[in-house]
């Protein structure tokens, strides 16, 4: 048998022929390993061992089973305790579940059948529980600096170094940079690494939920607080209690809700659509933008209060076309990570490949590469990407958009009305090419 399948049950009871008698039924299932204990004493000097689970018998002849029951979970509160006694005292077993034990068990003609179906409860709950374990550490060791900031260009070693800084307090991080330069990587590599990795990471993409649902995503609300609210429901500061809430696009609420967002922030707590009561929350906030909110707040489009509220420390992304030869170690990153994903042999990128690569100004930035890469793969028929195997035809027509001196607002709309033009309307189609919510093209056209 191996380590990994060994799930180790200590039986204490002083009574030889029922200690025979549980350890008989629990070593039937031989995934089991069971050790057998007369007395708390010699049970308690082998807990180093580390047993998963402990029956004990409510009155060992050296100590009461509560007491008992406080030394086991004094030493490992992670062992379960199922307690097993010859009388069914109702206020006792309260009190003993109370302190921590998992059930409490009393001596009858079904007692086996009972408890072997208690340890396999336990059993599958600590396997459920190590696969969590299991995932947390896999995207903890995703979101390594290491590993999920790739570049040597200065620009990203600054951006490291201010992220470096974000671990050491809770302070609200504004995170800006144009689209696809990898805000919410950067989000969940600073939560991942902080004290609060262990908590939820909440992301809500504040462009793309209809205004009109915003205030309920963000608080949640009440049984019966309008149509179709037949449940209470629980709003994203509330999921992530204890952890990060993330609000990507912040530059597009509306600015109805950034008054509520702002006295939510102010007095860290909020009240659920329909609802009375206040909740207490307790979650870090990181914010990210395309937008430039200094300039939103000049046009009124964005609240000064809630700008000097977000603001906290400030990292701003370099696009890709200013990260010297950063897009070469990403392209190498995404072929590797696409060949390994699929099963295919390990494919190199050629020089003609790397020059064009470089040449490229990338305007989708990072998202932009790694869809170029993914395509390069499956296009390449050697072991080599090629030139022609790297497709840049997304965004042609962007060079002569901005042969033109506009504003940043211009620029924007005239890009929209491309997408608009090439997509037939499709305002989803559009929403979904452009990374941006519907409800923010629809304000764009209504706003030019």
């Amino acid at each position: 048998m191996s380590d990994e399948r060994q799930f180790t049950i200590f039986v204490a009871e002083d009574d030889e022929w029922y200690n025979k008698l549980l350890v008989y039924n629990l070593s039937l299932n031989p995934d089991y390993v069971v050790k057998s204990y007369t007395n708390v004493g010699d049970l308690i000097s082998n807990l180093h061992l580390h047993p998963d689970v402990i029956t004990l018998d409510y009155r060992l002849p050296d100590m009461l089973g509560d007491e008992a029951l406080g030394k086991i979970k004094e030493f490992n509160q992670d062992i379960e305790v199922v307690i097993i006694s010859e009388q069914e005292n109702i206020e006792t077993a309260v009190e003993l579940l109370k302190l921590g034990a998992y059930d409490y068990l009393v001596k009858s003609k079904d007692i086996r059948d009972r408890l072997l179906n208690t340890i396999n409860n336990i059993r599958k709950n600590r396997g459920l529980q190590q696969r969590i374990s299991k995932l947390e550490n896999e995207v903890q060791k995703k979101y390594d600096f290491q590993s999920s900031i790739i570049g040597n260009s200065a620009g990203m070693q600054k951006i490291t170094n201010l992220m470096s800084k974000a671990l050491e307090t809770n302070i609200t991080v504004t995170i800006t940079g144009e689209t696809g330069t990898g805000k919410e990587v950067v989000a969940k590599a600073i939560h991942y690494n902080s004290l609060r990795k262990n908590k939820p990471f909440v992301a809500v993409n504040m462009g793309a939920i209809p205004d009109g649902l915003i205030e309920s995503e963000l608080f949640g609300y009440e049984k019966g607080a309008f149509t179709n609210a037949h449940a209470r429901r629980i709003g994203k500061f509330e999921e992530a209690n204890g952890g990060t809430l993330f609000l990507d696009e912040i530059g597009d609420m509306d600015l109805s809700i950034q008054v509520k967002l702002l006295r939510a922030l102010q007095e860290r707590e909020i009240t659920r659509i329909g609802g009375n009561n206040t909740v207490k929350i307790d979650c870090r906030i990181i914010v990210a933008t395309h937008r430039n909110l200094q300039e939103e707040v000049k046009r009124g489009k964005f609240r000064e209060d809630l700008f000097y509220r977000l603001f906290g420390l400030p990292i701003e992304l370099p696009p890709l076309r200013d990260r010297d030869k950063d897009a070469l170690i990403l392209a190498k990153y995404f072929v590797d990570q696409f060949c390994k994903e699929n099963n295919i042999s390990p494919k190199t990128i050629s020089p003609d490949a790397q020059k064009k690569l470089l040449s490229y100004p990338f305007p989708g930035n990072v998202r932009e590469l790694k869809s170029v890469m993914d395509l390069a793969v499956v296009m390449s028929s050697a072991n080599e990407i090629s030139s022609d195997d790297i497709i840049l035809s997304t965004f042609d027509a962007l060079p002569e958009i901005i042969s033109e001196d506009m504003s940043m607002r211009e620029y924007e709309l005239r890009i929209l009305h491309t997408y608009l033009k090439r997509y037939d309307n499709d305002i989803k189609k559009v929403a979904e090419k452009l990374d941006i919510g519907q409800s923010t093209i629809y304000r764009m056209l209504k706003e030019k």
